[in-house]
């Protein structure tokens, strides 16, 4: 009986383990670091049977004394380099049998762009990409990432390294 007791609670453990993420932003700006956080994203989202929203942030351009050729060759470039990389990200969440989202628009400020579509889109988790820098390098370069980490509310799973084998520390 006290065998059968363990079970049910390790089975109740489970599936609250299964539904605690549903739906996971992972946001992306097509670089190889990048891409190792959309491949742990589709594992736990797999795992967990939840979908997934990619984003891609651009920051819109400045005009200044530029003519406007220079922005729309700005724009179409962006727009290409955003359809590119959510098109690879779509693809990794196909081949694995994951429902995926795809989004992207400009903000000057990605990471309060990252947390509000996490907000708009009922998101329960965020995972992302960190170089793991640390002292002066990571207060002069400003990570989105440790912005997002800052400001959010909702948790974010970070991804360091470049290695399969590495883990992700959640938050």
């Amino acid at each position: 009986m006290a065998a059968q007791h363990r079970s049910g609670l390790a089975t109740a453990s489970a599936q609250t383990v299964r539904t605690m993420y549903r739906h996971i932003l992972i946001p992306t700006d097509g670089s190889d670091l990048s891409a190792h956080a959309i491949e742990n994203g589709i594992a736990l989202a797999k795992a967990l049977g939840a979908k997934v929203t990619f984003l891609t942030v651009s920051e819109p351009f400045y005009v200044s004394a530029f003519e406007p050729s220079v922005v729309e060759q700005y724009e179409k470039y962006v727009a290409a380099l955003a359809a590119n990389n959510l098109d690879a990200a779509k693809r990794a969440a196909d081949a694995a049998g994951i429902a995926c989202e795809l989004v992207s628009f400009q903000h000057e400020r990605p990471y309060q762009a990252i947390i509000a579509t996490a907000a708009e889109r009922g998101c329960d988790v965020i995972v992302m990409a960190s170089h793991g820098r640390r002292g002066v390098s990571a207060v002069v370069l400003g990570s989105e990432t440790v912005k997002v980490l800052t400001h959010s509310t909702i948790p974010v799973v970070v991804v360091r390294g470049q290695k399969k084998s590495d883990y992700f520390a959640a938050s």
